[in-house]
């Protein structure tokens, strides 16, 4: 890693302002990451209900929410009507806080949180009327498998609804909780992202715990970022055609409404789209 690269990175960082996140959020003890998600809920679906509504998603439906994190989304949806809905996520932390707020929320008679892979999940087939994967595409390790196995468990007619940041956002990279720099991943190569985010994390009360969720190392005892598995627009479209899902809505949504010629343009779409909308059905 290059010293010169890292310090430049670092000071170009001082120049710009954070985005707000969840993690500093709890930190600052402002909310925890639960309460932030709740608040979220009806965001995180907005675009969905261009071609579907909220009763269609969740109305006295049985919902798999996949990568839901401490699932204050996941309980959101829950309060939408749902007969019952689980909230699925690797991370075994997470559980005692969703609980909790489902418990605030008087919603522990619907909601259950599940601490499993996706890509080997242990419901029966045809169990589900919706699966949501909401900003969780990008962090797939085996996108095809999570695909295929959603096919297995929808019932027929059911639905999967993905939204995700492409990589080439301009926090696609998922480190906007200490790096605000725009598109920092393009200008700067990972080794370089890695060596400045452990410097920066390295002496929060969380920092450790933030490194770890972020950085691992490969067979070769070399660290990557392994949060995100760097899903372009690209990729995913080359993804789900190898399933037996349906296409029945796509979209490519601009980071801003004048920046959607840009979106057009197959060489600026990735730079420029603020997420990817796609619903399946079987």
């Amino acid at each position: 890693m290059s010293v010169f690269k890292k310090n430049i990175c670092k000071s170009v960082n001082k120049l710009f302002r954070l985005p707000v996140h969840p993690f500093n959020l709890e930190q600052d003890g402002i909310k925890t990451y639960a309460e932030w998600q709740f608040e979220k809920g009806a965001e995180t679906i907005k675009f969905f209900l261009e071609y579907s509504t909220v009763e269609e998603m969740f109305k006295d439906k049985t919902v798999l929410d996949i990568g839901c994190g401490a699932a204050g989304k996941t309980l959101y949806y829950a309060s939408r009507g749902v007969k019952k809905i689980y909230g699925m996520d690797i991370i075994p932390k997470y559980k005692e806080e969703a609980l909790a707020l489902a418990i605030d929320k008087s919603l522990t008679d619907r909601f259950e949180f599940v601490l499993a892979d996706a890509s080997n999940l242990s419901f029966k087939d045809e169990t589900f009327d919706t699966i949501i994967l909401n900003d969780a595409m990008e962090h797939l390790s085996k996108p095809v498998e999570v695909l295929n196995e959603c096919y297995r468990v929808l019932k027929s007619k059911g639905r999967l609804y993905i939204n995700f940041p492409p990589y080439y956002h301009p926090y696609g990279a998922h480190l906007s909780d200490l790096m605000g720099i725009p598109w920092v991943h393009i200008f700067f190569d990972e080794d370089t992202l890695i060596g400045v985010y452990k410097d920066l994390a390295k002496n929060l009360p969380d920092g450790e715990e933030r490194i770890k969720f972020r950085i691992s190392r490969d067979k070769e005892d070399k660290e990557f970022l392994s949060y995100i598995n760097k899903m372009t627009i690209k990729k995913f479209k080359s993804i789900y055609p190898d399933t037996k899902l349906s296409l029945v809505y796509y979209r490519e949504v601009p980071l801003r409404n004048f920046l959607m010629l840009f979106v057009k343009i197959p060489t600026l779409k990735e730079f420029f789209s603020k997420m990817v909308v796609a619903i399946f059905e079987k």
